[in-house]
């Protein structure tokens, strides 16, 4: 027999388990801060019925579910953290009561996105903006930004949902904040309607990207939806993608935005979250790629446990079904440390430990790195590499993220033709770890290295340039190499120690001192261990070569007049008789 609870008023202060919640007439139930759990469906049976969630308090139901039904409201907050004119991507964890059937119901904007006005009481948002821009109080959203993606590949491919439109359980969509809010101090929505559960499923076509989320009024596992043995076929290289925007852009013009996707995977213990954070790119007016833009400083993370109403963007290994499912949701507040809505990270206390700088530290048994790639000193490419005595040299699904899109100058690892901004290997000093580098113009890329894990702390990590024979200790010092626009596939490496035959490492860094000395407007080399000098460049902040000067010398002293430069930053490249390259920025005030 079940059991059938009727509320009248209730504020629930611990947690909660029902075989079946049913609320009737003018009845509601107030949660703060706590779980309810409910095995079978969840009724809310008239319309005037209400179930308040506040204060991270959130629903988790069982696998017994026939489906939730009634034409009451679950209400529950969520915060946006972008501004007027950047998205952020959703899921709704409800759906709209326009009838009282069984199961869920489509989101639709203007029926279950409702202003705050207090804990109980909340009025529907409104639709009516000007230029393009959502306002917060009173709350009215610009229709115009919302929309969803099914399975695509092209930017025409985006569906406009507006205000009046639908979108299926599971299926994300997105939606700019409004004027005056910020990733510290979000826009507050509250979601009112039907509260979605039991199995949920996405269409997802191979080599094609959806937009999907966690559907539920309560936090998704990661690592259980990404191992779940039905999405483990379907799901490309366990990622899932986070859309993020530089918020230093205020422009609703497509040209003028710069974004990227980070990614995540975690692995099937979900001791090993892998995040590498977005490189932003601009686009064109088709949505294609065009000239690359910033680097992510935010600080934004995602964590294990997803929470209410975040969107994000999958890609498909085959074509199918996904599956959330109601044994994927847990019990876990946003506050926590391994949860949190896309958004900057903040102090909070939990027993996942963080380095300095907010990146999770992984179990002992692994060892892992991160390589910061720039790019003429515009923006990064982070990579990050897992290793573990599991991992194998093809896919270890939880381990490695496939990069997004590539950008036009970018840097990632290869593996089976795929790049990769995660990887995963087995650790062994002869493994060597090919760096794949694509330019389309000649420019400075630096490498750097950081978040070094549970490696001896006497283990060199290098940076080896094939073409050179040279080896540099990233443990030591950055890497810095001026190249001509190509696709670079086997020149650059990652390894653990060196050749027999390897040329020292760039002694020319403790040897040489670079300046300009602008009082006498002229470029200074001190070499006073008579290094033999082959070439000296000078390259623009553009890229663009303004001198290039044969030598051959080994004077202690040399210099270059500058005086026909204009002023500004330039990169000086010094070339050894025996390949050494050594980069050095200079300004040149005349």
């Amino acid at each position: 027999m079940k059991k059938y609870i009727i509320f009248w008023l209730l504020s629930v202060t611990v947690f909660f388990s029902f075989a079946q919640l049913t609320v009737r007439n003018n009845a509601y139930v107030f949660v703060t801060d706590e779980v309810v759990f409910v095995e079978d469906d969840v009724n809310l049976t008239e319309a005037s019925t209400r179930f308040y969630l506040r204060d991270e308090a959130q629903l988790i139901q069982g696998s017994g579910n026939t489906g939730n039904s009634g034409q009451g409201l679950l209400s529950v907050y969520q915060e946006g953290t972008v501004h007027n004119y950047a998205y952020n991507y959703w899921c709704s964890p409800v759906g709209n009561v326009t009838a009282n059937s069984v199961g869920n119901r489509t989101f639709t904007p203007n029926l279950n996105l409702y202003d705050v006005v207090d804990l109980t009481n909340s009025n529907l948002a409104g639709y009516s903006t000007s230029a393009y821009n959502g306002t917060s109080s009173p709350l009215n959203i610009e229709s115009y930004w919302i929309w969803k993606y099914d399975p695509g590949t092209a930017y025409s491919e985006w569906d406009y949902v507006g205000e009046s439109g639908t979108v299926d359980a599971g299926y994300g969509f997105t939606m700019k904040g409004t004027i005056g809010s910020t990733p510290s101090s979000g826009q507050q929505y509250d979601f009112r309607g039907k509260p979605n559960e039991g199995n949920i499923n996405t269409a997802i076509v191979l080599s094609q990207d959806t937009l999907i989320g966690n559907p539920y009024p309560s936090a998704l596992d990661s690592a259980a939806f990404i191992h779940d043995a039905n999405n483990v076929s379907l799901l490309d290289s366990a990622t899932l993608y986070f859309w993020e925007q530089d918020q230093s852009v205020n422009s609703h013009l497509l040209v003028d935005y710069r974004g990227g996707y980070a990614a995540f995977t975690i692995n099937a213990a979900g001791t090993v979250p892998s995040f590498v954070p977005a490189t932003f790119d601009s686009y064109n007016t088709d949505g294609t790629l065009n000239t690359t833009g910033s680097s992510s400083t935010s600080g934004k993370q995602v964590r294990r446990y997803i929470p209410i109403g975040q969107g994000f963007m999958v890609t498909g290994a085959a074509t199918g079904s996904l599956l959330t499912s109601d044994s994927h949701r847990a019990y876990y507040k946003e506050s926590d440390t391994n949860s949190e809505f896309f958004r900057t990270s903040q102090n909070q206390e939990n027993t996942t430990q963080y380095s300095a700088e907010g990146l999770v530290i992984v179990p002992s048994d692994f060892k892992r790195f991160r390589l910061n790639i720039d790019f003429n000193d515009v923006y990064t490419r982070q990579l990050l590499h897992n290793f573990h005595s599991t991992a194998s040299s093809g896919e270890d699904y939880g381990l490695e993220s496939k990069i997004f899109k590539p950008l036009n100058s970018d840097a990632y690892w290869i593996q089976n033709n795929e790049a990769l901004v995660t990887q995963a290997n087995a650790f062994d000093t002869n493994l060597t770890i090919p760096v794949f580098l694509n330019l389309n113009e000649e420019q400075l890329v630096r490498f750097r290295i950081f978040d070094i894990q549970n490696f001896d702390s006497n283990q060199p990590i290098y940076i080896h340039d094939l073409d050179n024979e040279t080896y540099v200790d990233l443990r030591q010092q950055h890497f810095e190499i001026y190249l001509p626009k190509d696709t670079y596939n086997n020149r650059f490496e990652i390894t653990f120690k060196k050749s027999d035959f390897s040329i020292e490492e760039n002694f020319m860094e403790s040897e040489l001192t670079v300046l300009q000395d602008n009082l006498n407007q002229e470029l200074v080399i001190k070499n006073p261990n008579a290094i033999t000098i082959h070439t000296i460049e000078l390259y623009d902040v553009l890229g663009k070569q303004v001198l290039n000067k044969g030598f051959n010398k080994t004077d202690t002293l040399i210099t270059v007049s500058t005086t026909s430069f204009s002023d500004g930053v330039y990169i000086a490249k010094i070339k050894s008789e025996d390949k050494q390259i050594i980069s050095k920025k200079v300004v040149v005030k005349n």
